[in-house]
Formats: structure tokens, sequence, C-alpha cells
């Protein structure tokens, strides 16, 4: 598919999709923390999607190597990807899931601070700001009126945050030096390189095994091939296809449909309040996917 300057009806509804499977993983891997410690879940989780990228290569006959070309830029892939979920399990382990996913989410205003200056026709309008501003301001909206229990953590917010940072990193990387790699050999440099950091990393953290359950071992699964393997791998397409900053900020969703599934599957109370966070979020999507206006001869 060739490369568009703004968000059509496919990139709309691929991405309201994925915005979702965020929100729902992010209950995932909190549920799934209280039976694996965070960074050992997150590297059996990159172990594992290795396996199923491997299984997706040799189906389609395509060679599983990486290319030396790319060594620079796999290395700094894989090292953000470890980076950005060491801190985001960890986040998830010690505050509430709203709260680590405000923060989270933030990713889009970094991403749309480092293109402006690293991806070439990414610049930053005044109409992307107030669109980018108004969305933050409704999931803010969101997070503030929904009545979350659960115990908050200040270095679990901080954590989350930064973790935002080293999404919008890897972002960049594979806008700009890994730009003509094929997004599911980007996904396997991501995998292949985190893998062992999180596995090295793991042991400073405490036991691998908590209270494991069936139910942990589904989410590790779930995880594995349907988030990493699927969605990372149709989330780096997209990024392939569409300006970095408008696929970024369809993840403003995220925590919105976290509100939602709260109200669907918990049933917590949607006021007024939450309806006023989507129209500021929808507001702010329109104005980010506005088309500039060319200059017509006179």
């Amino acid at each position: 598919m060739p490369r568009k300057d703004r968000i059509d009806t496919f990139g709309t509804v691929s991405l309201v999709l994925f915005s979702a499977l965020l929100a729902f993983n992010q209950v995932v891997i909190a549920v799934v923390n209280e039976g694996l410690q965070p960074v050992f879940f997150a590297a059996l989780r990159s172990a594992g999607a290795v396996l199923c990228l491997g299984g997706w290569f040799l189906l389609r006959g395509r060679p599983f190597g990486l290319r030396r070309a790319d060594l620079a830029g796999g290395l700094l892939l894989g090292g953000f990807f470890a980076f950005e979920f060491i801190l985001l399990f960890i986040a998830l382990d010690l505050t509430t899931v709203s709260r680590a996913s405000i923060n989270f989410y933030t990713m889009p205003l970094w991403l749309a601070l480092l293109g402006h200056w690293l991806i070439p026709g990414e610049a930053i309008t005044r109409t992307k700001a107030l669109g980018q501003l108004l969305a933050f301001a409704g999931v803010v909206i969101a997070i503030l009126y929904r009545g979350q229990g659960g115990q908050a953590s200040l270095l679990g917010d901080l954590l989350a945050l930064v973790a935002a940072i080293g999404w919008a990193a890897l972002a960049v990387v594979a806008k700009t030096l890994l730009k003509d790699v094929a997004p599911d050999r980007q996904l396997l440099w991501q995998v292949t390189v985190s893998a062992p950091i999180l596995f090295l990393a793991a042991p400073f953290f405490g036991p691998f095994i908590r209270e494991l359950e069936p139910i942990h071992l589904w989410g590790l699964a779930f995880q594995i091939v349907v988030v990493v393997t699927l969605g990372f791998a149709f989330w780096l397409w997209l990024l392939s296809i569409y300006p970095a900053a408008s696929v970024a900020a369809f993840s403003f969703l995220s925590p919105v449909f976290g509100v939602l599934f709260g109200w669907a599957l918990l049933g917590e109370h949607v006021g007024l309040p939450i309806l006023l966070a989507l129209v500021l979020v929808a507001a702010g999507l329109i104005l980010i996917n506005r088309p500039s206006q060319v200059p017509q001869k006179v």
C-alpha cells in the first residue's frame, strides 16, 4: 500500500480497533502480574513472540535472518522495546491501570515533538497542536471522573510516563533508520534483541513466579500471539503508511476505551464528564488529521 499524507477510513477503523486492543491489554498485563514477576513476564512474552514470528516467516517462505546493514537500527529498536516494557510492566504492578494509561498514552505528545525535528514532513502545525491538546484534555477528564479505586503509586505513574518516551523513541527509529524494513522484520528485531535483555534484567526484580494460575498463562499466550505478534506488527505496518503523529494520536482513545470497558465489564458509572471526554477526543482527532490547506493559484 502506498504512503499517505493523512488517515483515511481504513486507517481510522484499524487504529480505533487497535486502540481498543491496547486498552484491554493494560488489564491483561495487570492480571498476569499477579502470577508472574513483571520483567520475567515481559521476557517470556518477547521469547514467545520470536517463536511465533519464526513460524510466520517459515509459513510465508521468507528468510528468518536479520540483515547486518540494519544492525544499528535493530539494536536501538530492541533496546527501546525492552526499556519501554520494563517500565510499563513494573508501573502496572505499582499503580492502577487507569493512572498508568493516562501517563503511558502521552506518547503522541513526545512523538510529535521528536518527529518535528527528526522525521521529514511531520512538522507540528498549530491545528495539530490544538488537536493534541483537546484530545489530551479529554483523556484527563475521563481519568479524573471515573471514580477509580485501588492503590496508586507516584513511582508507578512516573515509570509509565518515561515508558511513553521510550515508545516514542522506538517509533522514531522505525520511521527513520528502519523505514525501508518490513514491519514484521522490524518487530522481529524488537523481540529478538529485547528477549535477552529482559531475561538478564529479570533476576533483579524478585522471584519469577508469584501465585501462578491458569488464567495467568492464558494471559501470557494472549500477549504473545494477539498483542505482540499480530497487534504490534499491524501497528508498525500502519506506521509505515500513515504520518507517525497521526497514527500515534489514536492512542488517546485507549484510556477512553478503558473507561468504557470499566462500565461494560465492571459496572462502573459513566456520567456527563465521560461523554465530554469522548467529544474532546473526537474533536482532537479531527483536527490532528485535518489535511493541510494548499494555496490555490489565482
